[in-house]
C-alpha cells in the first residue's frame, strides 16, 4: 500500500469513527464483515443493515458520512495540533491494547508511545482524593517510575493527577487516556501538568479532536486505561465512584487488580475495601504490585541496548543482576560460561545468581547449571 492509499484509508477511517451511534464494537464488526473502512463507507445502507447491531438511522449515517463529516478538516487539525492518528493494526497501536475485546479502531495521540510502555501500570481513583490518598498515589507513580513501569492515568483531579506527577517528578514515563478530544485538555487547570505528561509519554483518547467531555465518556475511557496496562491499582474510591468500572474492565480483560487501603471509617476507602474483600492484591509498596504480576505475554526491550525483559520484576533489579540475567539463554549454562560473558568475578556471579534465583528469574540444574526461567 502506497502513501496515497494510506492516506486514504486513514481519512475514511476517520469519517467512520466519526460517525454517531459507531463505537468500538460497532467499528469492528463492519470492518470484518466488509474489510476495509472505504468499502463499509462504499456500502449501502441496505448492506450496512446486514451486520449485527446496524439498525436504519444507524446505516443511514454510515453512508453519507464522507459527505457529512469532514474528515481532510480533522485530519488537517490533528496535523496543526501536533496529534498523531494511529489506526489499530499499524506498528505504532500499542499491542496490549490490541488484546482487549474492544480495542479503539483508531487513536488520537500527542507526545510518543515507545515499546517499554507495555510494561505498564495503571492508578486511578477518587476526584476528591484526601491527603492520604494523594500522598500514596504520588508515592506510587514515582516508585512505579522509578523501576521501568509506565504510569497509566486518565488526568482527573484527584488521584489521577497525583499519580501522574509522581511518574514525572521521578523522570519516569507516563500516559494519560483523556474522555474528550485532544483539541482541549480536561480539566482546564491541567494544562500543565498536560505538556508535563506529553513531554514524558503521551496523551491518548479515541475521541474527535473537538469532542468535548460527556459523563457518559469517561466509562468508555477507562477500559482504555486498563487494556494498556498490566494491572490497575485503586486508590481511593467511594462505593459508587467511576475508578471501580476501571477495575472492573481489567478483570473482564484479565489484568491484575490491586487496591491500597485506608482508614476504616473513611467513605474515600470503602470501595477499595470491597475491591480487596472481593480478591484484588493489597497494596502497601511497589513491592506487593511486583510480586503479583506474571510472566510477560511477549519479551519487551526497556530500550534499544537493553536485554529483553520477560517478567516485571526485572525492572527491579539492579544493573549487574540485569546485566547477567541478560546473559543467560533457554539452554543450560554453567558458572565459568557466565563469568566469561559477564566478565564478573566468580563470587560475584555465585551471588548474583542465588539473588535472581530467590528471585525466581532463574532456575538451578544439577551440575551448578542455570536457565533463565
Amino acid at each position: 500500500m502506497d502513501d496515497d492509499d494510506r492516506m486514504t484509508e486513514v481519512l475514511d477511517l476517520l469519517a467512520l469513527t466519526m460517525v454517531q451511534g459507531v463505537g468500538s464494537l460497532t467499528c469492528r464488526a463492519l470492518l470484518d464483515h466488509f474489510g476495509s473502512p472505504g468499502r463499509v463507507l462504499d456500502a449501502p445502507a441496505s448492506k450496512l443493515r446486514e451486520v449485527p447491531g446496524i439498525g436504519p438511522k444507524v446505516a443511514e449515517r454510515i453512508a453519507s458520512a464522507r459527505r457529512d463529516n469532514d474528515a481532510e478538516a480533522e485530519l488537517d487539525l490533528c496535523r496543526r495540533s501536533g496529534v498523531e492518528l494511529i489506526p489499530r493494526g499499524s506498528p505504532r497501536y500499542p499491542s496490549p491494547l490490541d488484546e482487549i475485546p474492544d480495542p479503539p479502531a483508531l487513536l488520537y495521540a500527542r507526545g510518543t508511545l515507545e515499546p517499554r510502555d507495555q510494561i505498564a501500570v495503571a492508578i486511578v481513583g477518587s476526584r476528591h482524593g484526601t491527603p492520604y490518598g494523594l500522598r500514596v498515589a504520588e508515592r506510587l507513580g514515582a516508585a512505579l517510575a522509578r523501576t521501568g513501569f509506565t504510569v497509566v492515568s486518565g488526568l482527573a483531579r484527584g488521584i489521577d493527577a497525583a499519580a501522574h506527577r509522581g511518574a514525572v517528578r521521578a523522570g519516569g514515563r507516563t500516559i494519560a487516556v483523556l474522555g474528550n478530544g485532544l483539541a482541549q485538555i480536561y480539566p482546564p487547570e491541567h494544562q500543565g501538568l498536560a505538556a508535563e505528561v506529553e513531554a514524558s509519554g503521551a496523551l491518548l483518547t479515541e475521541l474527535p479532536m473537538r469532542q468535548g467531555p460527556l459523563a457518559g465518556l469517561f466509562p468508555q475511557r477507562n477500559r482504555i486505561i486498563s487494556g494498556l496496562c498490566l494491572g490497575v491499582v485503586v486508590v481511593e474510591a467511594a462505593p459508587r465512584s467511576g475508578s471501580l468500572s476501571t477495575a472492573k474492565h481489567a478483570e473482564e480483560q484479565n489484568r491484575e487488580v490491586f487496591a491500597v487501603p485506608g482508614p476504616v471509617d473513611s467513605l474515600a476507602s470503602r470501595g477499595c475495601h470491597r475491591l480487596i474483600r472481593d480478591g484484588a492484591r493489597l497494596v502497601e509498596s511497589v513491592d506487593d504490585i511486583i510480586e503479583e504480576l506474571g510472566p510477560l505475554s511477549r519479551e519487551v526491550r526497556a530500550a534499544p541496548d537493553e536485554p529483553a525483559v520477560r517478567h516485571p520484576a526485572e525492572l527491579a533489579l539492579s544493573e549487574q543482576e540485569r546485566s547477567l540475567l541478560g546473559h543467560l539463554e533457554d539452554q543450560p549454562s554453567g558458572v565459568d560460561q557466565l563469568i566469561v560473558r559477564t566478565r564478573l568475578t566468580a563470587s560475584q556471579v555465585m551471588a548474583t545468581l542465588s539473588v535472581l534465583e530467590m528471585k525466581r528469574l532463574v532456575r538451578r540444574l544439577p551440575g551448578h547449571q542455570f536457565v533463565r526461567a
